[in-house]
């Protein structure tokens, strides 16, 4: 995990002397490196769920120590990565080893965003990487370069990462990784999307515009991240609770 900006990037492999590949590539990746070394893997891609510059900062680092890396992102995401060497499509799966990895396309906090579905079938085990969509007790926000809509987001989150396997481990683009069942069961914002607890109706500005605040939840870094409805159209977003003022 980036000290500053708080992302991972991740190694996965098959096994000790196995196939491997990275996750992201914000950086720093001179553990990873280091584990390579010692595990005795030979890393043959990067993965990427997206463009914003703390997942890929490194990835030049990445690709010179490792130049036969294949680098995969979305289309939509390709064109805005420098260093990419292929493209991989929604619902498409690639062999790492004796694991598969497969792309689910998750839009919202970016339009090409990716998460990517990793199984181990002989174990029974599964681990789902979910970039800056669903994060530990949050999810993300829709206001970043790039982004599309919020109802994007919550179908990314509900119709996608929800209905994998409750056992899915997650691991999220920033901070610390979860499963499937523990934020069906406490995510704040996947409890109110479920209908088990209310929505709020508290007036606030945000971004400096009257709303009202639908939900003021838990963010990565420890801040807030906020649901708001905005008065002008009725439309809903996910901004940064910082930005969220309320009113008296």
């Amino acid at each position: 995990m980036h000290d500053g900006f708080l992302s991972n990037t991740y190694l996965v492999a098959d096994r000790e002397g196995g196939t491997a590949a990275f996750v992201d590539a914000g950086g720093p990746v001179d553990p990873l490196v280091e584990a390579v070394q010692r595990l005795g893997v030979e890393p043959t891609h990067v993965l990427l769920t997206h463009h914003h510059y703390d997942h890929v900062a490194e990835l030049g680092a990445l690709t010179q120590r490792f130049p036969q890396l294949n680098v995969l992102a979305h289309p939509l995401e390709d064109r805005l990565i420098d260093g990419t060497t292929g493209l991989i499509e929604p619902g498409q799966a690639r062999s790492l080893g004796d694991l598969d990895v497969r792309a689910l396309h998750t839009p919202g906090h970016t339009a090409g965003m990716l998460a990517f579905v990793v199984d181990d079938a002989s174990a029974g085990e599964a681990a789902v990487f979910t970039g800056d969509t669903l994060f530990r007790n949050s999810v993300g926000g829709v206001r970043a370069a790039g982004h599309t809509s919020y109802e994007d987001l919550k179908a990314s989150i509900m119709d996608v990462l929800m209905e994998l396997s409750p056992e899915t481990d997650v691991y999220p683009g920033h901070t610390d990784a979860t499963t499937v069942a523990d934020e069906w069961e406490g995510n704040a914002f996947i409890r109110v999307w479920r209908g088990l607890d209310p929505e709020g109706e508290e007036r606030c500005t945000a971004l400096g515009e009257p709303a009202t605040l639908v939900l003021l939840g838990d963010d990565y870094d420890g801040g807030h991240k906020a649901w708001v409805r905005w008065e002008s159209n009725g439309r809903d977003d996910i901004v940064p609770g910082s930005k969220v003022r309320r009113v008296g």
